[in-house]
């Protein structure tokens, strides 16, 4: 009888114990952090760039937020939206490149940029390996009409250079470029949807043209025209930037004329205020250039539904789940 009181004893005590665990609330309060609270996102209109989202979105409902449907605009627009509190967060703000964007939208008044997400992002003009290897090194070269006419796709005698939309950060730059060396009479930039843009690049290339085109990483471009092997990274003239920005523009050597970017996220100060929680998760949250890039491969060969990317995302938490967890954790503990 006594081992059986004993027994029954530890048993509830074991109950008890287990029921007090799986009710324990995640942070003062008994709720998670993000209860009852929605979250305004707002991101590019470069479909790649939803996976970098989505792994944010995903951390963010396992905390309790409703994820309102993102808002998709150009990049200037992004922060506008984010500066007037009309949208809470992006996590595609290219720290330098949109320096810009973000001191004319209200700067850190308003805004704030949170954390690192995702580090060491290469932008650069590149050439087919022939050009290359036949002496074109440098966007200055394209300044000789001889040179420029191997890369007139269109018969007007002039470089095609496939470059930015109008309103990204990327745009500013090339414009830059064109006018500060001297490129104009010499060099067409082309403009439109990047995907259509580098299509035709492609395309040009696969049919013996000769290309010139600009890029960045993390992306699928340099997975197709694959640097050292069909196309190399060239130079310009000397390190020149828009809007008075001093920054570094080499990169192994080269002067790209780009800085090395982080992708990082920027978010509304009201909003952050009012969510430790999320702004925790911001500061903490590294993503892998190399698994954007790898992502945005299986984009390219055609795995680019919704369904398919969240299929991506899905995976890259399997893989990660300790990280994953600790941002989780993290980020509980400072709505405490």
């Amino acid at each position: 009888m006594l081992k059986k009181t004993i027994k029954n004893t530890f048993v509830g005590i074991i109950a008890v114990a287990t029921t007090a665990f799986i009710m324990t609330p995640v942070y003062a309060g008994g709720h998670l952090p993000g209860e009852g609270k929605t979250v305004r996102p707002v991101e590019g209109t470069n479909l790649e760039e939803k996976f970098q989202h989505k792994i944010l979105y995903r951390a963010l409902k396992d905390l309790g937020y409703k994820i309102a449907e993102p808002d998709e605009v150009n990049y200037q627009t992004i922060h506008i939206a984010l500066g007037t509190g009309d949208s809470d967060f992006t996590a595609v703000h290219w720290d330098p490149l949109h320096a810009a964007f973000f001191k004319e939208a209200g700067g850190k008044k308003v805004m704030s940029k949170v954390g690192d997400y995702i580090q060491g992002a290469l932008q650069g003009y590149l050439v087919d390996k022939k050009s290359f290897d036949a002496g074109v090194k440098n966007l200055g070269d394209l300044k000789k009409a001889e040179i420029a006419k191997r890369f007139d796709h269109d018969g007007d005698g002039k470089a095609d250079l496939a470059g930015c939309p109008p309103g990204w950060g990327c745009e500013r730059v090339i414009e830059h470029h064109m006018g500060e060396f001297g490129m104009r009479t010499t060099v067409t930039h082309n403009q439109g949807d990047y995907n259509a843009v580098i299509a035709d690049i492609i395309a040009a290339y696969n049919s013996g043209k000769h290309v010139i085109y600009y890029t960045w990483t993390p992306y699928w471009v340099s997975g197709v025209l694959v640097p050292g092997k069909d196309v190399e990274w060239i130079e310009v003239p000397y390190s020149s930037l828009p809007d008075g920005r001093k920054g570094m523009t080499k990169f192994n050597g080269k002067e790209v004329g780009f800085e090395v970017n982080s992708i990082r996220v920027v978010a509304n100060n009201a909003f952050l205020k009012n969510n430790p929680a999320a702004e925790r998760l911001f500061e903490i949250a590294v993503l892998d250039i190399n698994d954007v890039s790898g992502q945005n491969k299986k984009m390219r060969d055609g795995e680019d539904s919704i369904k398919d990317i969240d299929r991506h995302v899905n995976e890259w938490i399997r893989n990660n789940q300790n990280t994953y967890n600790f941002w989780l954790s993290q980020a509980k503990s400072a709505a405490k």
